[in-house]
């Protein structure tokens, strides 16, 4: 069963009023909410804590390095792109920072478009490391011809942070065939270990016909699959022919993206943006135990205006004001949630930021 069969559409049509009233009450909607609805992170805001004069930056996963640091690998792409710009152009790079309240130093870049013939020719996107072991794994997407079409999760991987990174020859996960739900593409990785002693890497995808035949501000409908793999490193097995995430019995075409996934106390957790199950500005919580059966969602953070208030944007960045990309740096422990991480429009430069919340206890 996927999370969508698990409430009723009168339970939605109440979460979506719950969307709509913050559009009215704005900062003060927390005061406002009971306390089930209020979100699963109680935030504090830390601020826009990396940077950079000409570029968009996107996709911030953090990690601890064996120097006590906070090393941030991103992604980037020069401002005269656009917005749209990371689909063809987009490199993967790392900062540093001695605390996730310091501000980060971009260090190097990991991973650059390797151009005509390879499968990650045209942009290297969505960065997610990880370590296991003494390895570090880390999870990125990249397009061969900068259509969303050619979108694939690859695994380049490293015995440090800041060395030598071996990169793949193939992309760790592929599309499913002609006219299954994900036969569009892989992206937005996520990984963690299972309960099952097995390697779990969740994707993104969603089905071509839709995509190219729907109408309306966002075509398609994203869903989530998983597979499975014994090795870190692959191959990895989908588990089923059909997603694990799946809200498209719900009206009006709601969805979401960006997960991340961790565990913590046996469960799993997965924070993710919103897509219209409340809005297009919150992030949303939901569990699991096995993977594959998911809770109802929960709202995980609110819009940004209701921890910070900002000066007005230029009119090119029209997604100012929600955090995408969801990334939580986790204790010492490998399991306590302590910081949030997200991609969000605006800056002193007018593109995009890394911004950075403290998670208080609740």
């Amino acid at each position: 069963m996927s999370a969508s069969k698990n409430f009723t559409r009168k339970e939605f049509l109440q979460t979506s009023a719950l969307g709509i009233a913050a559009v009215f009450f704005g900062s003060s909607f927390t005061s406002l909410l009971s306390p089930e609805d209020k979100p699963y992170f109680n935030l504090k805001p830390i601020g826009r804590q990396f940077s950079l004069d000409g570029y968009y930056i996107w996709c911030s996963s953090p990690i601890w390095g064996e120097d006590g640091k906070v090393h941030l690998f991103y992604s980037r792409w020069k401002k005269e792109k656009g917005m749209g710009g990371w689909l063809n152009g987009s490199e993967i790079c790392r900062a540093e920072a001695n605390s996730p309240f310091d501000k980060f130093e971009h260090k190097q870049i990991i991973l650059t478009p390797r151009g005509e013939g390879f499968w990650d020719a045209t942009t290297c996107h969505n960065p997610l490391i990880k370590k296991v072991g003494k390895e570090y794994l880390l999870f990125f997407m990249g397009t061969s011809n900068g259509k969303t079409n050619t979108k694939r999760i690859g695994l380049a991987t490293s015995k440090s942070l800041d060395g030598e990174w071996t990169r793949p020859d193939q992309p760790l996960l592929l599309p499913g065939k002609e006219g299954s739900w994900d036969d569009h593409c892989t992206t937005n990785p996520a990984f963690v270990k299972g309960n099952d002693g097995k390697y779990w890497l969740f994707y993104k995808s969603w089905n071509t016909h839709e995509y190219e035949t729907q109408k309306g501000p966002i075509r398609g409908n994203r869903k989530y699959g998983l597979a499975k793999s014994n090795s870190p490193f692959g191959p990895y097995e989908k588990v089923s022919e059909n997603p694990v995430i799946d809200f498209s019995s719900l009206p009006n075409n709601v969805q979401l993206e960006d997960a991340f996934v961790w565990k913590q106390k046996g469960k799993f957790h997965m924070v993710a943006r919103d897509m219209g199950f409340f809005n297009h500005e919150y992030g949303l919580h939901l569990t699991t135990k096995d993977g594959i059966h998911w809770t109802k969602p929960e709202i995980a953070y609110l819009n940004m205006k209701s921890y910070i208030t900002e000066p007005t944007p230029p009119k090119n960045l029209n997604r100012f004001g929600r955090l995408e990309r969801p990334m939580l740096l986790l204790d010492k422990d490998g399991e306590t949630p302590k910081f949030l991480f997200g991609a969000t429009q605006g800056g002193e430069f007018e593109t995009s930021t890394t911004f950075v919340f403290e998670i208080l206890k609740s």
